[in-house]
């Protein structure tokens, strides 16, 4: 006990040749000793619950097309596995703050910034193509290389930008055979979600560059 007074610089106890009793600092610290003892009791309640089924609520957010052509059909296997969860899918193309909305996993496109807080996992890889309706192609023709889609209506995504709303669509970038070419397009129309896009392009209105799990299906049949 006069190491812990010692180490504190304060008197805990009032000793005499009879009795002793806590000091008034002495009492306060001793109360506020059972509730750190309480805490760390409840602190080992709580993982001895975590090494059991998962349980509560998993709030995820993720952006349009892939949270809804790719996450949302997974997640089915998931709950499954893991029926105590109940899952609160967010689906936006808006990179909202994960903290400041209570998200639990935040799914992004591209990369995450070096400064970020963040923990960060690769998924998967997520690659776009670029495709056109046959009406269109009959119209206009089919681009034979990379440079043709400047002559072509490219249509482009919007996003997002505080306030404002941004166009992504004006320089898309293509990995193949030649390695990466950057080319400047321009088209009669920008949209903020794929989905506009897609159904778009499937009228005959211009060319897109649209995921993978959006339009496979569609490139498949012809």
């Amino acid at each position: 006990m006069r190491a812990l007074e010692q180490r504190l610089g304060v008197s805990l106890l009032q000793r005499t040749t009879r009795r002793q009793r806590l000091t008034e600092f002495g009492t306060a610290y001793y109360e506020r000793c059972l509730e750190v003892l309480g805490l760390v009791a409840e602190s080992e309640q709580l993982a001895e619950q975590a090494q059991g089924d998962p349980s509560g609520t998993l709030r995820i957010t993720a952006p349009l097309t892939f949270g809804s052509e790719v996450l949302a059909p997974a997640l089915a296997g998931f709950s499954l596995r893991f029926p105590e969860v109940k899952l609160d899918l967010v689906l936006t193309n808006q990179r909202l703050d994960m903290i400041d909305n209570g998200f639990d996993i935040a799914i992004r496109l591209g990369n995450i910034p070096q400064s970020s807080p963040l923990i960060a996992r690769l998924m998967q890889d997520y690659t776009l193509t670029i495709c056109a309706a046959p009406s269109y192609l009959a119209r206009h023709g089919t681009p034979a290389h990379p440079e043709d889609l400047g002559a072509h209506n490219c249509l482009a995504f919007s996003y997002p930008a505080g306030d404002e709303w941004r166009t992504a669509g004006t320089q898309w970038r293509m990995t193949g055979p030649e390695g990466e070419v950057l080319v400047d397009v321009d088209g009669s129309m920008v949209a903020n979600t794929s989905a506009g896009l897609y159904q778009a392009a499937c009228a005959g209105m211009g060319v897109v560059m649209l995921p993978d799990a959006l339009v496979q299906r569609d490139l498949q049949e012809g």
